[in-house]
């Protein structure tokens, strides 16, 4: 399954409607088509998708409701989705309207997914109930991209029945579906990681990642046995060290070298399903130029064959400058609410300095206010 669009309204805390295209909205040259992915006939995807913008904007409440998304679009209960976090100021009266395009190897669908609030009477408890959905699809083949997002009455394929019985009031309908297609989404999701760098992936470490990442070590090898984990790792020179929990492992591992084990790892399985992943704050714990080889490699049709997607948040201005395409870059900006701006329909050269543009302050809301530095520079003054 191959995410074109997420459309969400109501809420919390986002100003007007949150928009977010999968799809490559500027013209698709020749060149265009190695860092992009086709997902059938003229309709491209990005590969990597970035949300940039200054501290409080409202990135990772972003990256959040994409979770959000494509967990409920994998059958999760949306009672069990850590994201549902993003849905914990919505009053009882109150709908989030997510509408969700997407491919399935054979037809494009639209499933709009109403969601409210339900609290007992009895005792207070709260929880999230889907309050009305509808599912339509149309066959690839007749799609051409002008009309890609536009459904007719006709094309209308099934309407939540309240009185199925089988089906729990927080699960989408899309369940049947996908059990019929055997089809899902492969979902990387590191949110949870942004302020915890620990090792989470288990196994013998590629010799090639390893000396990527620290030159120094030898092998890293983590299993689980009796639910207890074992590591076992050995630099060049020196004794094979021996212990039994991830946190130690910071005491002979950089952070950067830690993170980038899971993250490096998590992209290769992305690679290999074709899926997405989700990271928040990219730049945590990495220099530069390790962020930036992560990023090309998901551009890389060689190593990315199956078109797997990376979305994260940054404040690093410099990594635009990867992107060729304003097209899969959002500013995020918070003024009387979270807002998303494709850069594409700011900026309309792809040839332009990225990075200078958004740190000049042209986009606006990019950069502090400068009556804001001006007071902080007047109570350090005063202060010191």
């Amino acid at each position: 399954m191959k995410i074109l669009k997420i459309v969400v309204n109501g809420l919390p805390h986002v100003k007007d409607e949150l928009n977010i295209d999968f799809v490559a909205q500027q013209r698709v040259d020749t060149y265009d088509k190695e860092h992009l992915f086709n997902v059938f006939s003229n309709i491209y995807v990005n590969r990597a998708i970035s949300f940039i913008g200054i501290n409080a904007s409202g990135k990772t409440t972003i990256l959040k409701t994409i979770s959000f998304v494509m967990k409920l679009l994998n059958n999760q209960p949306i009672n069990n989705i850590e994201s549902k976090i993003i849905m914990d100021d919505l009053s009882k009266d109150e709908d989030v309207i997510i509408t969700s395009f997407f491919y399935d190897g054979k037809n494009v669908n639209k499933l709009v997914t109403v969601i409210t609030k339900k609290i007992n009477e009895t005792d207070g408890s709260e929880k999230l109930i889907i309050k009305d959905e509808k599912l339509w699809f149309k066959n690839a083949d007749k799609v051409k991209k002008k009309t890609l997002f536009v459904f007719n009455e006709n094309d209308l394929e099934e309407i939540r029945n309240k009185n199925e019985q089988y089906l729990m009031d927080d699960v989408s309908i899309i369940v049947a579906r996908n059990k019929k297609n055997n089809s899902g989404i492969f979902v990387c999701d590191m949110l949870e990681w942004t302020d915890h760098n620990i090792l989470n992936v288990l196994g013998r470490f590629p010799k090639e990642l390893l000396t990527f990442l620290d030159p120094s070590i030898e092998y890293l090898e983590c299993s689980l046995n009796d639910k207890k984990v074992d590591i076992r790792l050995k630099f060049y020179g020196k004794e094979e060290i021996i212990i039994n929990n991830t946190r130690i492992l910071e005491n002979y591992l950089s952070s950067g070298t830690i993170k980038g084990l899971g993250v490096f790892m998590s992209a290769a399985f992305s690679f290999s399903e074709g899926g997405y992943m989700i990271i928040d704050e990219i730049e945590n714990h990495f220099n530069r130029e390790i962020v930036a080889t992560l990023i090309r490699f998901f551009m890389d049709e060689k190593v990315n064959k199956k078109g797997a997607t990376i979305l994260f948040s940054t404040h690093y201005s410099e990594l635009l400058d990867e992107f060729e395409r304003n097209d899969s870059i959002y500013i995020v900006r918070n003024k009387g609410g979270i807002g998303v701006e494709n850069l594409s329909s700011i900026l309309k050269r792809n040839d332009i300095k990225k990075s200078e543009v958004y740190d000049s302050g042209y986009l606006g809301g990019t950069v502090p206010e400068y009556e804001a530095y001006v007071a902080l520079k007047k109570v350090f003054e005063k202060r010191i």
